[in-house]
């Protein structure tokens, strides 16, 4: 594997809300293809990202307005309003899906009243508004569509009750599809036209579990850890119960009618907030000097990263002294100290996540593979393993792209299933284990 494009990119606050920059981000991605073609001949193009976003489209096929980011603030208030409402035991006992206050659901919601919404001919979803894009094609693939809490739990339909209850227009609503399918071919992009578009796991967190080296017995647990970390079991079925919802655990579709089974915990975002606000500070520090100082640091606070204040943008580290403030811990004075207060957080958000996973579900682990960016940090690693008493394997930490390309390779016949694709993964990549160094 052979990366020949990486762009950054983030959400802009504009006169009307926290917005992604769309052309951007579609012209970064049609440079990173060219790159590729001037490398190789393409065979297939496959699109993941994060997931619940999207984009209106109108009958002449022009995006109506720049895709709001899930951050943003337009949905503050509705999950709570909504589930009330409607009845939380009824929302999850139909969708499977955790109660988050970004997921589409509450977006459409949020955007009803809006001149785009009633302009609109369709939403997609973003990996799916790259899909149109290049080969034209208007329908939306099933792991990241079960990420909206739209969808019945563990199938490919709309609920369409569910949607009606919300008083959502029923036919803005695309067409479901699987990964592994060939979508079409691209048109109008120049040297990359005739390309067959493949549908993957277009939730990036499907593509990570799918490029995990998960063991076959079920004995391991994952955490793809970026921006968010998701903590999680691969499951045959849904859990859909009073214990589950209690948990707010999440049923999400996978590759190959797998079921991601899922805790959503605030990540790498909690590092790279303070960064961006130590640099407007005009202090430049990496996250691995951090990682690298915080290590001998011994653990002091532990904030709860999962608190509200801890999701939106702004000045992270006064966030966190606010918390430590009021719940009478001590106040880290550094940025090492702030990282480490955040590597220990985090590792017990982990363990305890993986905790209720493990209960809901009736399952006991053996084990936990990292994979994403996260994976490289060592320091977090091992108080992970510390924390949950388990062995950690770190690795690989492109296993989204890993997954990605796996789905494609087996939509186009050069191999034959998702387990066959992962022991290659495995047999084709380094995983560096960590022990538990305490009880």
């Amino acid at each position: 594997m052979a990366e020949v494009h990486r762009f950054t990119h983030e959400a802009r606050m504009t006169p009307g809300g926290l917005r992604w920059m769309w052309s951007e981000i579609c012209s970064q991605v049609e440079q990173g293809l060219l790159k590729a073609r001037e490398e190789a001949e393409i065979t297939s193009i496959g699109m993941d990202s994060w997931a619940v976003d999207y984009g209106l489209i109108d009958n002449d096929g022009e995006l109506i307005e720049e895709p709001y980011c899930y951050r943003d603030g337009r949905t503050d208030g509705l999950m709570d309003s909504l589930a009330s409402e409607v009845g939380r035991d009824k929302i999850y006992g139909a969708t499977g899906i955790q109660f988050m206050f970004f997921n589409t659901a509450y977006q459409l919601v949020a955007a009803r009243s809006s001149s785009s919404y009633r302009e609109a001919e369709r939403f997609l979803l973003l990996p799916d508004l790259l899909n149109f894009n290049l080969c034209g094609s208007k329908s939306v693939e099933v792991t990241n569509a079960s990420t909206t809490q739209l969808l019945k739990a563990g199938k490919a339909e709309w609920d369409w009750e569910l949607i009606k209850q919300l008083s959502l227009r029923e036919d803005i609503f695309p067409e479901i599809h699987e990964p592994g399918v060939t979508l079409g071919e691209v048109t109008q992009h120049g040297a990359l036209d005739g390309v067959a578009v493949t549908s993957v796991g277009s939730h990036d967190t499907a593509s990570a579990v799918a490029g995990a080296p998960l063991r076959s017995d079920g004995k391991s647990a994952y955490i793809s850890s970026g921006t968010w970390s998701l903590v999680g079991l691969e499951l045959l079925k849904p859990v859909t119960d009073e214990r589950a919802l209690k948990y707010n655990i999440t049923n999400e579709i996978g590759v190959d009618n797998r079921i991601r089974f899922i805790k959503n915990v605030s990540g790498m975002w909690l590092i790279e907030e303070s960064l961006r606000y130590w640099s407007k500070s005009g202090l430049k520090i990496t996250s691995k000097d951090l990682a690298e100082r915080a290590a001998s640091l011994p653990r002091k606070q532990i904030i709860n990263t999962n608190d509200p204040r801890f999701t939106k943008p702004g000045p992270m580290p006064k966030f966190i002294a606010d918390f430590c403030r009021e719940t009478n811990q001590q106040i880290p004075n550094s940025p090492e100290e702030f990282a480490r207060c955040i590597y220990d957080s985090l590792a017990v958000s982990y363990a305890q996540s993986l905790r209720e996973l493990q209960d809901s579900a009736q399952v006991e682990v053996e084990e936990i593979v990292i994979v994403g960016g996260g994976s490289s940090n060592r320091l977090l690693n091992q108080l992970t393993a510390d924390e949950t008493g388990l062995k950690v394997k770190a690795g690989p930490a492109e296993a989204t792209l890993l997954g990605n390309i796996a789905v494609q390779m087996i939509g186009h016949n050069f191999i034959p299933s998702l387990d066959v694709a992962r022991k290659l993964i495995a047999d084709s990549t380094q995983s560096i284990v960590f022990k538990p160094s305490r009880a």
